[in-house]
């Protein structure tokens, strides 16, 4: 099953490599890595082309993430029965590595969080309300996306393992101690890419959450 792991955790990554953000920027005849935070993910985004912006790149990083799991499924489902599950999580995994680090950028992406939210969809459904709640709560009082991101990352895990000691996630018990360690791969990779902002939660620096477009990139050029 070894062999397994990494096929499906290059399959992902290669899905991870379709990058929403990036692309639809260029649409609009901007490079968005130029402009805001300079990341090519969904809330940089947002920040710099708006709302309807924000939300497409969203849905197409969950989606990626969401199809990489899928290809997984289809390709060992009949090999591996209940063992499938942990190698859509690989895939889930290298969707993420492959969004926040593509090799033909720079192994310059996205913070990873949208590729996660579609991650948790697609493994156990569950553990999104209470993640989104987390998300909108903390971003509606401190208006800091960043730390709501954070937090989110953290919320997945406690419920990952929560729900994995209560036999909920369809993983045999001998598989689960990997599923955590998987688990907390995800959560890592939200935080070491939010390490800069931490430090300016930290410091007091953070840029607050606005609806408002920074402007029109496209004058910027």
């Amino acid at each position: 099953m070894i062999a397994s792991r990494i096929i499906c955790l290059v399959l992902g990554y290669a899905f991870g490599l379709f990058q929403t953000g990036y692309l639809y920027g260029k649409t609009q005849h901007i490079d968005i890595r130029e402009h805001g935070s300079g990341n090519a993910g969904a809330t940089n985004t947002l920040r710099t082309l708006g709302a309807k912006a924000g939300l497409i790149v969203f849905l197409g990083d969950a989606g990626k993430t969401m199809l990489s799991m899928l290809a997984a499924w289809l390709l060992f489902r009949q090999e591996y029965g209940d063992g499938v599950r942990l190698l859509a999580m690989y895939a889930g995994l290298g969707s993420v590595l492959g969004h926040n680090f593509p090799f033909y950028m720079g192994f310059k992406g996205g913070k990873g969080v949208a590729c996660t939210a579609g991650f948790l969809l697609a493994f156990y459904p569950p553990m999104a309300p209470v993640c989104l709640l987390v998300f909108l709560l903390v971003v509606a009082l401190t208006k800091y996306v960043s730390l709501g991101s954070i937090l989110v990352g953290a919320c997945f895990f406690v419920q990952l393992i929560l729900y994995g000691q209560l036999g909920y996630l369809g993983v045999r018990t001998g598989l689960l101690p990997e599923v955590y360690v998987l688990g907390a791969a995800f959560t890592l990779l939200i935080l070491g890419r939010h390490h800069a902002n931490i430090m300016r939660l930290l410091k007091g620096t953070e840029n607050k959450f606005s609806l408002h477009k920074s402007g029109d990139p496209a004058k910027k050029q």
